[in-house]
């Protein structure tokens, strides 16, 4: 098998999980999903185009008709003066996993430098890694438990030998997220360098500040068609779809037709009955996403504070996304966050996720940003399973 394969890290965070499967005393947060499930009418629309026999091949790039409300979607939650999003810029994908390893695929070449910054999602620094890339991490700075990006470094590390940049804001795991100041820094200096831009952007509308639009701020804000941008996102989060698999892409529109081939040889086409499934929950997302994100944010305002009044945990509030991502303060005893959440469930059945995890490695050294960090999903329709895990977590402690 090639190199870069075999390179591959196993997901800790299955790690952690394998060692609390079985077991139902476990309160399991390792996963980055809501407990809630699919609503009832996003289900049916996929069973009625199971039973109106639907079970043939579709468009490479999607059905006209999803692209079409992706696109009117899209448009909604724009910035006044933003460019408006054609359909002959839209792929659908088989889910956001594929919509951002298709970009990859598209846009790396072996040898080709990557900067991506971290602590991160792995698929995004495996993704370019399997591409044969060479991934340069900048690291967020936690301050007060608060992650910030220092621009200058970021801008430092982009250069003209920079083929693609990728960033993830709102975060998975920190919860950070770009500043609209920030983007246009960041669009304006890779115009110079010509280096491409992939925003993963699949937590953009879990957002807890005030905004008009009532989602983070986007790059989809500020570049124009022909940018050197590609922006990925998802129905997993912000429709209790994470199941399905189902994304899309935004790119230039050239860009468009070289990646139905693309898709072609990857999957063909998303399954046409979970595309249906996909047109319903964006005909009625009024139906379901402010719920969802009013009640992530009630399950962020009740896990941070509880978990701020823990001695030896420092933590923030994220501004979006599902995760409170803390740090135990005494390093000295837990500084192995791996071994720390393998400790966690196997001795006080709570399921956590590692910050070892989210950490990009460059050859044989990691860059240990994310190390002695633990991150907590807290998309829970019970908050009583939250207080009671912070309760496992300070008894263990």
């Amino acid at each position: 098998m090639r190199q870069a394969v075999l390179d591959l890290e196993e997901s800790m965070i299955r790690r952690v999980a394998n060692a609390g499967m079985g077991r139902s005393d476990v309160l399991k947060f390792w996963f980055g999903e809501s407990d809630q499930v699919t609503p009832q009418f996003i289900r049916d629309a996929a069973v009625l185009s199971l039973q109106n026999g639907e079970t043939f091949y579709a468009h490479n790039l999607g059905l006209p008709e999803l692209r079409e409300a992706i696109t009117g979607y899209a448009n909604g939650l724009r910035a006044p003066g933003a460019t408006e999003i054609g359909a002959g810029r839209i792929a659908v994908t088989s889910g956001g996993v594929n919509a951002l390893m298709l970009a990859v695929q598209a846009l790396v070449n072996s040898g080709d430098e990557v900067v991506v910054v971290t602590p991160v999602w792995p698929n995004l620094t495996g993704q370019p890694a399997i591409m044969g890339g060479i991934v340069k991490p900048v690291s967020l700075k936690p301050i007060a438990g608060q992650w910030q990006l220092d621009m200058a470094e970021l801008l430092a590390a982009v250069t003209s030998r920079t083929k693609l940049l990728i960033l993830n804001a709102p975060n998975n795991p920190t919860g950070w997220t770009l500043s609209r100041a920030q983007q246009q820094t960041i669009l304006a200096h890779c115009r110079e360098t010509g280096t491409w831009i992939l925003a993963d952007e699949v937590y953009e509308r879990l957002y807890f500040e005030p905004t008009a639009n009532g989602c983070a701020p986007s790059f989809l804000d500020i570049s124009g068609a022909n940018d050197r941008v590609v922006v990925a996102n998802s129905f997993s989060k912000s429709f209790l779809m994470t199941g399905w698999r189902l994304g899309w892409l935004v790119m230039p529109p050239e860009m468009t037709v070289q990646m139905g081939k693309l898709i072609e040889f990857n999957t063909s086409c998303a399954p046409v009955f979970i595309q249906r499934a996909g047109l319903a929950a964006i005909e009625r997302t009024l139906d379901v996403t402010p719920r969802v994100v009013a009640h992530l944010k009630i399950c962020r305002d009740t896990l941070v504070p509880l978990l701020q009044a823990v001695p030896g945990v420092q933590v923030a509030p994220a501004k979006g996304g599902m995760y409170a991502f803390f740090r135990l303060v005494d390093q000295s005893k837990y500084a192995d966050s791996l071994q720390v959440a393998q400790r966690l469930v196997l001795e006080a059945g709570l399921g956590l996720a590692p910050g070892n995890a989210f950490m990009a490695h460059n050859g044989t050294q990691p860059n240990a940003d994310a190390q002695g960090w633990l991150r907590w999903c807290f998309a829970s329709q019970d908050l009583g399973r939250l207080e009671q895990g912070v309760q496992r977590l300070k008894s263990w402690l």
